[in-house]
């Protein structure tokens, strides 16, 4: 695994403007090779700009650089999975159609799908998948070529509760099989206990970075979410 002490990202007064909105002021940060960062904060706070301005499709002020390159000389070594992914689900595509149209290699297709234990489900209409599935299919696109960073905006959006778990595996496996350095927003605290190995706090501003155990004070809780917030820990099994 590549050494944790490695920064791979580095976020500097990073802010950005949307529809005449301030959504991320003076964000600075960085993010180690090997680490799952989760991503949090309550609506509105900025999160999904972030992994944008990290993608370099939205403009900001203030500096990113991925692998000390801008990020866009860096994205053939980055893999990403919107929130949301919309499509005619009318329109007669099948898994494998679609997934060739990022990439024209059987192999690598193949692999991903069976990376996501999609594979016997290459030629099934695109429509017809449930929302995890179709969620699966959406990291094996983003897999395909073996990104060194995946980027996962809510990856659980959309899947069925019993098949969470499995999902997280997927992400650990990138994770330590692939040596992928994974960020992951995530609207679900409780999860950021048992999958992220540094939780990045964010409500405009950033309020913290660290370990879960360490970051997530009760100070910090409630400047993200209230006074009202009640946070349990995940059980660890």
């Amino acid at each position: 695994m590549p050494s944790p002490s490695k920064i791979i990202i580095r976020i500097r007064n990073l802010s950005a403007v949307r529809s005449g909105q301030t959504v991320l002021e003076g964000v600075s940060a960085d993010i180690h090779a090997g680490d799952i960062v989760a991503v949090i904060g309550p609506n509105g706070s900025g999160k999904t700009t972030l992994l944008k301005c990290i993608l370099g499709v939205l403009p900001y002020s203030g500096n990113v650089t991925i692998f000390n390159k801008k990020p866009a000389q860096a994205l053939r070594d980055v893999g990403y999975v919107p929130q949301r992914f919309s499509f005619d689900k009318h329109f007669p595509l099948t898994v494998g159609e679609f997934l060739r149209l990022s990439v024209d290699n059987e192999k690598l297709i193949n692999n991903a799908l069976q990376e996501v234990e999609m594979r016997a489900h290459a030629g099934r209409p695109l429509g017809k998948l449930s929302g995890g599935q179709l969620q699966r299919v959406l990291i094996a696109r983003a897999i395909m070529n073996n990104p060194k960073l995946l980027l996962l905006d809510e990856p659980t959006a959309g899947v069925e509760q019993a098949g969470e778990k499995d999902f997280y595996e997927i992400i650990k496996h990138q994770n330590k099989v692939h040596n992928a350095t994974i960020i992951m927003v995530s609207h679900e605290v409780n999860v950021v206990y048992a999958h992220a190995t540094q939780v990045l706090c964010l409500n405009k501003n950033l309020c913290c970075m660290g370990k879960p155990k360490e970051a997530l004070t009760k100070e910090v809780l409630e400047q993200l979410y209230g006074k009202d917030a009640v946070i349990r820990e995940h059980e660890h099994h």
